[in-house]
């Protein structure tokens, strides 16, 4: 029997057809955690599932302005194939656009039929595989901010914050939010499935934040990518733009994307939790934040992975750019929230939000099972407010630090592969390389009137 011919495509076809859906659209994760996505008349969903949809490997190593970088495997191998075939357990239908449903699409080469060495999701899942020979189950619940912007012709950028009001941080309704952009948003988030849960306007004019239920770790990158693209989605229709840029302005803060994470045993047991233990934390617990603490240079790479990602750092800014973790304290890069038992858990500040959700996670959860395996104790925990070079080390400054820090991370790049670390660096060197090069209004400003 042909994949086209099995009862679980022909039950999905006929649930999603008497939803009204004609039009499934398949969509995965590219390097840099943007969504590639075709569109496939449901008639034709069993020839997808059987044969896979046909996508140049290149789309890996393209930039958002549209140059293909040139990685192994790509240009030099005469631009092949990937094969996406439509995971149709991840089915959903799209409450905002009638008649199409959307689910996640499985990346493999079609050569081997092993997954596409830049998989961010096949990544995560073999570093969920090193967990599991250990009988880790880790547990994630990402926490993401944007900015609404709205059209502002004349302007440099042609953008303005949606509102540009001020002073509203943790609040809801119309006072900080006019348009009422974030009731909209959560209603269709969680029509979608995505399991939000709380949102709320953040500390700066047209700042948002979106929290999202914990789950296992694969689920929850899952949602925190189909959670991006829906949000921008969403924006667009309404002629906005949401970004997750991690700063995109010089007088306001940035957005981050925090990550707490836990880990089960085999039995659901969550293993983060010891009354007895310093802190109330077992000693899996603190081995994981000594890992963290240790590959954190390596680490910012796949948490702060773009250019513009070192601007959301510096004092008094909220965003950890110091090595340091503390109990409850929002001025570390590690910090511990308060619960305890089943609670327990670890809240990384690092990343920001133009991570990659997969990579972010991947990442996180290698420098831990890393600090489980060494089985070393942290540092004392930070008290008072941080930000302090005197008392931590400082993490990297730019991305071309944090790039020669993964690099030079061999514990770290053994777990995440060889291949995928290749095709990172050498797609990321790229954009250093070229803002290198470019002439930014900030330098015509300061030098071209009077030089």
């Amino acid at each position: 029997m042909s994949a086209s011919d099995t009862p679980d495509v022909r039950r999905h076809m006929e649930r999603l057809a008497a939803e009204g859906v004609d039009v499934v659209r398949v969509v995965y994760p590219d390097l840099i955690g943007t969504d590639r996505a075709r569109d496939v008349l449901l008639d034709h969903l069993p020839s997808a599932c059987e044969h896979g949809l046909a996508f140049c490997r290149a789309v890996y190593h393209t930039t958002p302005q549209g140059d293909v970088v040139p990685v192994a495997g790509g240009l030099d191998a005469g631009l092949p194939d990937v094969s996406v075939r439509p995971d149709l357990s991840t089915t959903a239908v799209l409450p905002w656009e009638p008649g199409v449903a959307t689910c996640l699409g499985e990346v493999t080469d079609p050569a081997t039929s092993a997954p596409a060495p830049e998989s961010p999701r096949d990544l995560l899942r073999t570093v969920l595989a090193r967990c599991a020979e250990q009988g880790l189950r880790p547990v994630v619940g990402p926490e993401l901010e944007y900015f609404l912007l709205e059209p502002a012709p004349g302007t440099p950028t042609g953008w303005r914050r949606s509102p540009e009001a001020t002073g509203a941080v943790y609040t809801a309704g119309l006072r900080a939010d006019p348009g009422n952009h974030l009731l909209r948003t959560l209603r269709a988030l969680r029509d979608l499935g995505l399991g939000v849960v709380t949102g709320n306007h953040e500390f700066d004019g047209g700042q948002y934040e979106i929290n999202l239920t914990h789950s296992a770790a694969l689920d929850a990158a899952d949602r925190a990518f189909r959670f991006k693209a829906a949000v921008k989605e969403l924006a667009r229709q309404e002629g906005n733009l949401a970004t997750f840029m991690a700063k995109p302005f010089g007088d306001a803060g940035g957005s981050g994307f925090h990550l707490h994470l836990s880990c089960e045993d085999t039995e659901g047991h969550n293993v983060f939790d010891d009354p007895s233990g310093a802190h109330g934390l077992s000693a899996t617990a603190r081995h994981a934040i000594a890992g963290i603490l240790a590959h954190a240079p390596a680490l910012a790479a796949l948490a702060n992975p773009t250019v513009n990602s070192y601007k959301r750092f510096g004092p008094d800014t909220l965003a950890p750019w110091l090595i340091d973790w503390g109990l409850d304290n929002r001025s570390a890069m590690v910090r511990i929230p308060p619960e305890r038992g089943s609670g327990a858990r670890l809240e990384l500040r690092l990343g920001d939000a133009s991570a990659n959700p997969y990579l972010l996670i991947a990442g996180t959860i290698a420098a831990a099972l890393l600090g489980v395996l060494a089985g070393e104790e942290p540092e004392a925990p930070l008290e008072g407010y941080g930000y302090d070079t005197a008392r931590s080390a400082l993490l990297p400054t730019s991305l071309a630090a944090a790039l020669d820090a993964l690099e030079a991370d061999t514990a770290l790049t053994d777990i995440l592969g060889k291949d995928f670390t290749s095709s990172f660096l050498t797609y990321k060197r790229d954009e250093v390389e070229r803002f290198g090069r470019h002439v930014t209004d900030w330098e015509f400003t300061e030098y071209a009137y009077h030089l």
